[in-house]
């Protein structure tokens, strides 16, 4: 085995990789790499370190441990050589690769009038592997459907970090194209849908090509500002469903807020862990007030896979929601 993303780790980086047991990598999550600290794997939300063997370990006295040298080399690697045109990704934190694969970076910033103005003396890294799952959306999407309109709800999703929430809207962009409903007496087409893609995460796209399977009837506005990109997508490309990552701006709730007003339908997702944080986020609480969703899911990991719970657009909960689905999940 021998995955696209092991080709941005320095040689030996990747050799002690490849000797992970096979069964280890349809699971792996994230792998980060610490200046003088021990290499760290996250294989299914079970982390160890990796011994100079490809060994896994608990101990971190036993694990690897990166120096300068690999870490230049791998910041070599990602930029593809070209650091200086990788700033604008430096200045955000991370840096997005072929495939969807997002590469978390923690150093030393540099500021300018109290912002971020660059990133430098970079140490930290996390790769956090992106994957398909093709029919994680199948639980859900039949709740979310709005059968006199023959459409989908205004939804918010909820979940911490690295719950889910990117490859369940990959998947209902999918099947919300291709009409693939999950209802028995849901029988319209599908739908235009106009994926935001501010981090190259949700299509995996390469030169404006997903690389991920985001359905037949749906575009894409790659690497684009959340903000920016709404307007730009109701424009340009009418689509009938808006899908936006990971929101949370003042400007991003203003855009919704014009999506609604154009007759597009938007599925969304945000950082939180229940409905009630909504009120300490200002953007998203004014949309909350204005009940522009009319459904709210949370996502949350469990020993089992994953499990979602809903509410209504007044923020009351749905007591027949559905208790989850089994399998795994890459990154969120």
């Amino acid at each position: 085995m021998n995955p696209s993303w092991l080709t941005v780790f320095p040689d030996n980086l990747r050799t002690m990789l490849l000797k992970l047991p096979p069964s280890i990598f349809p699971g792996l999550e994230e792998i980060r790499i610490r200046e003088g600290r021990p290499l760290e794997i996250n294989a299914g939300g079970r982390y160890f370190f990796l011994t100079p063997e490809g060994e896994m370990t608990r101990n971190p006295d036993a694990a690897y441990k990166p120096g300068k040298q690999d870490g230049n080399r791998l910041l070599d690697l990602i930029t593809n050589h070209s650091l200086y045109t990788m700033e604008e990704e430096l200045r955000k934190g991370f840096i997005t690769i072929a495939g969807g694969h997002r590469i978390g970076l923690a150093g030393r910033t540099l500021l300018s009038g109290g912002r971020v103005e660059h990133l430098r003396d970079i140490s930290g890294f996390n790769v956090r592997i992106a994957r398909e799952i093709r029919g994680i959306a199948d639980p859900i999407l039949p709740k979310l459907l709005d059968f006199r309109h023959k459409t989908v709800n205004h939804t918010l999703i909820l979940s911490p970090p690295q719950q889910g929430k990117t490859t369940l809207i990959r998947d209902l962009a999918r099947q919300i194209s291709s009409g693939t409903w999950g209802h028995p007496e849901a029988f319209w087409p599908g739908l235009k849908v106009g994926v935001i893609d501010e981090r190259s995460e949700i299509a995996g796209s390469k030169r404006g090509v997903p690389g991920f399977d985001v359905g037949p009837r749906t575009d894409v506005m790659d690497g684009c500002p959340k903000a920016e990109g709404i307007m730009m997508m109701i424009r340009s490309m009418s689509p009938d469903v808006l899908i936006v990552d990971e929101i949370g701006r003042p400007e991003d709730a203003e855009a919704l807020a014009e999506a609604l007003h154009a007759g597009v339908r938007v599925i969304a997702t945000a950082h939180g862990s229940s409905v009630e944080d909504l009120a300490a986020r200002p953007a998203l609480s004014k949309l909350a007030e204005s009940s522009f969703f009319q459904m709210y899911a949370v996502l949350a990991r469990t020993d089992k896979g994953l499990a979602f719970k809903l509410w209504d657009g007044k923020r009351r909960g749905i007591p027949a929601a559905a208790p989850g689905w089994k399998g795994r999940e890459e990154h969120a």
